[in-house]
């Protein structure tokens, strides 16, 4: 399989060395997030084209990964038709039709279920952080959240995993995770969420931050185990090698292609299009149900970029 490491599902990774350290991948990552930081910043600051242009390529490109993984013939007209599917369907969100865009992703199922799913998983991904730049208030505060925290906690179950090892979270999925690691991620992102959450929202919005920003760790760790579950299903151990230091886009975003829908539903839920950690129960059961009526720019369709 191309731009894939095979690893055997019955196998074992090599074990980590005494205390749980293994530090070998460390200096990978650094640079790649020396480089992906800023260039995600600045889009998400920017908004308009810029950040449409981040979303856009990214969702092709965890398409091109999924396919790889099933085994789609990128060079064949339907592969190339399963790349070009998440950029229709972020083209009907950027022209105002939210509820069309899902329509899109629905008739991704001639690919069949294994592939469908990929279309599912990355387009809702990918309508979500457009959603929360484009449609809620403030947006680039908000986004600026949800990937720190889903960042902050990726980065703290590493370095805190790795230095105090301890029993193992999920052996049968991922055997390097641990408890340790599971709760220092989720520590990290209650410390990060409340912070970016007193300099959007102001000095009394910390304790939202501390609760939300825990609900994006749990979230993005759930979205973790979930494509290491993927991954050993099909036999491989990186979805591709794009990132040093982390493999594939894949294995980079995969707890943001949980937490983001999470964060864009929840902000259905808050009232004047206000960020997601202002949901309220009410609102929420509200909007699921069609009943809530401060949703004008869902109704009719939002904004475009221009």
């Amino acid at each position: 399989m191309k731009d894939a490491s095979v690893l055997d599902p019955r196998s074992e990774p090599p074990a980590i060395p005494r205390g749980g350290r293994n530090w070998k991948d460390l200096r990978a990552r650094l640079i790649s997030a020396a480089v992906l930081v800023p260039v995600a910043a600045l889009c998400i600051w920017a908004g308009g084209a810029a950040y449409a242009l981040l979303v856009l390529l990214a969702s092709a490109g965890m398409a091109v990964e999924w396919g790889r993984l099933f085994g789609l013939n990128l060079r064949s007209w339907r592969g190339a038709l399963y790349v070009l599917w998440p950029v229709a369907v972020m083209a009907a969100a950027l022209g105002g039709h939210w509820l069309e865009s899902f329509l899109v992703i629905g008739g991704a199922f001639v690919f069949g279920p294994a592939l469908w799913s990929g279309q599912m998983v990355i387009g809702c991904a990918g309508l979500a952080l457009l959603w929360l730049r484009l449609m809620t208030v403030p947006g680039a505060g908000v986004v600026l959240f949800v990937i720190t925290c889903v960042a902050v906690s990726d980065s703290g179950a590493y370095l805190i995993g790795r230095l105090i090892g301890g029993p193992k979270l999920a052996p049968a999925i991922s055997p390097a995770k641990t408890w340790s690691g599971s709760l220092g991620g989720l520590g990290c992102a209650m410390v990060a969420g409340s912070v970016i959450c007193a300099l959007v929202s102001g000095s009394g919005a910390w304790g939202h931050g501390i609760m939300f920003g825990g609900l994006m760790a749990v979230a993005a760790q759930i979205g973790d185990l979930a494509e290491s579950a993927l991954k050993r299903a099909r036999g491989v151990k990186d979805s591709g090698a794009i990132i040093p230091g982390h493999g594939g886009l894949l294995d980079r975003f995969d707890g943001l292609l949980v937490a983001a829908p999470l964060a864009a539903l929840l902000s259905l839920g808050a009232a004047g299009a206000g960020a997601f950690w202002y949901v309220t129960p009410t609102g929420l059961v509200s909007a699921v149900f069609g009943t809530y009526t401060d949703m004008p720019h869902m109704a009719r369709g939002g904004h475009t970029v221009e």
